[in-house]
């Protein structure tokens, strides 16, 4: 049997792309040496991949930034406003594209997640008249300096509908037009490819979603194409994130020699895939899983590769990740302070190409007992670990009934009251929470985290910065302040140090978009909160100004998808646990004197099945958590939630469930295009429309601002209008924070003008 992964991390073990990146920024590193380091990296990856014992290296999943986004610069998809830059294509204007150009006041390219993942791409744009050509196709430098190396490079392409169904038409486009001119370049790229390439992975998780009509459509051609350019490489039909559904028969009438099937989320169809498939056609089983840090079963997947052999024979079978390995950290043997049982349980991408050469391996009968009985040993320990159980926590949740689901009263209702309370101008002005992590900020973290600085001197450091962030916001007269966020080393990652049940990696390291890369804490337990998170922090804030300040938690739901979750019990049952867990400080809040508290749902829609049928269970279950949640306080106090880069038009009448008063979204990006989503469902609450980009360093000017809140004021009621950044403010600098907040606020005091002049 033959192996592989379908993609690897690309960050590298100690995050070296990340610094190389962020030096290249900030003018410390040459575009040459940035491209050395990225050569170093795949190599190195490569070796990792050759020395599990895998068949094939996978190449072009690297990337410098994105790998949608290099796909379209591949294709010569470059926007008018980038193509026009006197500046060379890599790095510069790929750059540009993904952040923006602060020096020519170019706004960046759209952003979204990858799927249900945490991962964002950059949203290709197709605007009349685009004519798509063949340009920088670093992909086959790669495969050729692979094969120089020694190694048997598998390209891996995003596939063509999946590429097309993804990107963003301008007015007057339809994508659909561009695909003879698609199909063209994927031809000529796939016989550039082919002679260095014994195998080509062509990746459409769009096959296991519910598909656009024009793309299954187009699908049996386009395939017809690229086998035709394949000559004698063998093509990947890769397939993951979920099942096939109703897609199987396009699946199975690829014409491609081998489907790859995510065994992990779509085992379900593996015997009648078996049952259907082709006999020219392979079947590649997705048995190690690329979005947990779990071991696999290996008893169990190799039973599995053993009864595929055994119906298609061995020579049709190949063994690999679930989806690419870039949604799990490097390396396990990184990790030295996990508590032994928990990291014994644990796989991370270093061990898992090796999982999948021994699967292959024990299921063509090399003997691998000792392996096997050892991992089976291992994930029993995990499962028995007494530290993983609290009955108090399972008693508390029996006790949840539907009056702890549900506000006192209608929004209408608790909107006067708010109001009331806090006594806002109309488009009230407010950040998402977080500003700008200071170098002084974090030195201050890491010499707590060193020993080097006492809790005393830490609080004391923490203060200063809230104070400052307090009395920046009020120069600046913003109307609803935060605390700024300083003590918070990531969103959930805060959270979960203070929350029973969760452990933590050193290194475990995942990218998230760019450069920024996040550390998933672990659930491997039960959860609750032992003590208060937020209330000292919060109420030292509150008692620097006369405006009200938000408290600001990070939601159930997002704690739950932006962690590495247990598998022993359902995501729901955790997710609940959670939920309780946040609505204990919700009240402590309260009881604080908090009169706004803001429930991050970041990930909400994230969790999203990609199966419709999949999908209203999932959506059920996670707002009811929010609930739960948010909705223990009286009708005085206003709760907001903050979404970001999603797609909203399908769930929104699920957002609207939520109940929340206050919901802020991304926006600037897409040009408040999102927002007629929440227009034409008559969305009941109030809405912050976010009116800058806070992933670009550029500094929007007031109009622009202003011409997006008129936007926005076309769709939503200005009296049910916020407004604020896109996001939190973490990664930015002060000055151009300041700079855009205040022209944020001008924008809206000059919009209030024009509002009371009209009336």
């Amino acid at each position: 049997m033959q192996t592989h992964v379908l993609g690897f991390p690309r960050m590298g073990a100690a995050r070296e792309l990340k610094f190389a990146l962020e030096r290249h920024w900030r003018g410390e590193l040459s575009a040459s040496d940035l491209a050395a380091v990225g050569r170093d990296l795949m190599v190195r990856h490569w070796n990792v991949q050759r020395d599990a014992g895998l068949t094939y290296v996978t190449v072009g999943d690297f990337s410098f930034y994105d790998h949608v986004l290099d796909t379209a610069v591949m294709f010569g998809l470059v926007p008018g406003r980038f193509a026009a830059l006197d500046r060379p294509l890599f790095p510069d204007v790929l750059f540009a594209m993904a952040r923006g150009d602060a020096d020519r006041n170019l706004p960046a390219m759209d952003m979204t997640k990858w799927f249900d993942t945490n991962y964002h791409y950059i949203v290709p744009e197709i605007a009349p008249g685009m004519t798509p050509r063949l340009g920088r196709a670093t992909v086959v430098d790669d495969a050729r300096l692979a094969v120089s190396l020694g190694h048997r490079p598998k390209a891996a392409l995003v596939g063509p509908l999946t590429f097309l169904s993804l990107c963003r038409e301008e007015e007057g486009a339809d994508r659909f037009e561009l695909l003879p001119g698609i199909m063209a370049t994927y031809r000529e790229l796939v016989q550039q490819l082919s002679p260095l390439c014994p195998v080509i992975q062509i990746d459409e998780p769009i096959l296991c979603t519910d598909m656009e009509r024009q793309a299954k459509a187009y699908f049996r051609p386009a395939c017809e194409m690229l086998r035709a350019a394949a000559e004698e490489t063998r093509l990947v039909l890769a397939t993951y994130f979920g099942g096939l559904g109703s897609n199987l028969d396009l699946a199975l009438s690829s014409g491609f020699d081998i489907l790859h099937l995510d065994a992990t989320r779509a085992g379900h169809e593996l015997s009648e895939v078996a049952r259907r498939l082709p006999p020219a056609m392979s079947l590649s089983l997705g048995l190690v899983s690329g979005r947990n840090i779990w071991k696999t079963d290996l008893a169990r997947a190799v039973e599995t590769a053993r009864g595929m052999a055994d119906l298609l024979g061995p020579d049709r079978v190949m063994v690999g990740s679930s989806c690419s390995l870039l949604h799990c950290p490097v390396d396990l043997e990184r990790e030295t302070a996990l508590d032994p049982v928990v990291r014994r349980t644990m796989a991370f991408a270093v061990q898992k190409c090796r999982e999948a050469a021994v699967i292959a391996e024990a299921a063509e009968g090399w003997d691998h007992a000792a392996i096997l009985s050892r991992t089976a040993a291992d994930l029993a320990a995990g499962r028995d670990n007494p530290q993983a159980r609290d009955p108090a926590v399972r008693r508390r949740l029996e006790g949840v009934v539907p009056t702890m689901l549900s506000r006192k009263s209608p929004f209408a209702e608790r909107k006067k009251a708010q109001q009331e309370r806090l006594g806002l101008p109309l488009l009230p002005t407010t950040t998402i929470g977080s500003f700008p992590q200071t170098a002084a900020i974090r030195a201050a973290r890491l010499a707590l985290r060193r020993g080097e600085m006492d809790q005393s001197a830490y609080r004391a450091a923490m203060q200063a910065a809230i104070a400052d962030a307090v009395s920046r916001q009020e120069a600046l007269s913003l109307d609803v302040l935060v605390h700024g966020e300083p003590e918070r080393n990531d969103m959930v990652e805060y959270f979960g140090q203070m929350l029973a049940g969760f452990c933590f990696t050193e290194n475990g390291w995942v990218q998230s978009y760019g450069s920024r890369c996040v550390k998933p804490p672990v659930i491997f337990g039960d959860v609750s909160r032992p003590h208060p998170m937020t209330v000292d922090w919060i109420g030292h804030a509150q008692s620097l100004t006369e405006k009200p300040v938000k408290g600001m938690l990070t939601g159930p739901v997002t704690i739950l998808n932006w962690s590495f979750v247990r598998e022993d019990i359902p995501r729901s049952e955790v997710c609940r646990q959670i939920a309780l867990a946040v609505r204990d400080e919700v009240l402590d809040l309260e009881r604080a004197g908090v009169p706004i508290i803001q429930i991050d749902e970041a990930a909400f829609r994230e969790g999203l099945p990609l199966g419709r049928a999949d999908q209203e269970a999932y959506l059920t279950w996670a707002v009811e958590c929010f609930r739960l949640a948010a909705s223990g306080v009286s009708d005085a106090t206003q709760i907001h939630t903050h979404m970001c880069y999603s797609e909203f038009g399908t769930i929104i009448r699920w957002i609207a469930a939520m109940d929340a008063d206050v919901i802020s979204i991304e926006c600037s990006r897409s040009r408040m295009e999102l927002l007629s989503v929440f227009g034409e469902f008559e969305y009941p609450n109030d809405i912050g429309p976010g009116v800058y980009d806070i992933h670009s360093p550029r500094v929007p000017g007031v109009e622009e601002m202003a011409g997006l809140l008129r936007k926005a004021m076309a769709v939503i009621p200005a009296d049910r209008l916020w407004v604020n950044p896109d996001c939190g403010l973490k990664t930015r600098d002060w000055p151009e924070t300041m700079a855009s907040l205040k022209n944020m606020v001008v924008a809206a005091k000059a919009l209030r003008a024009e509002i009371a002049a009209g009336q």
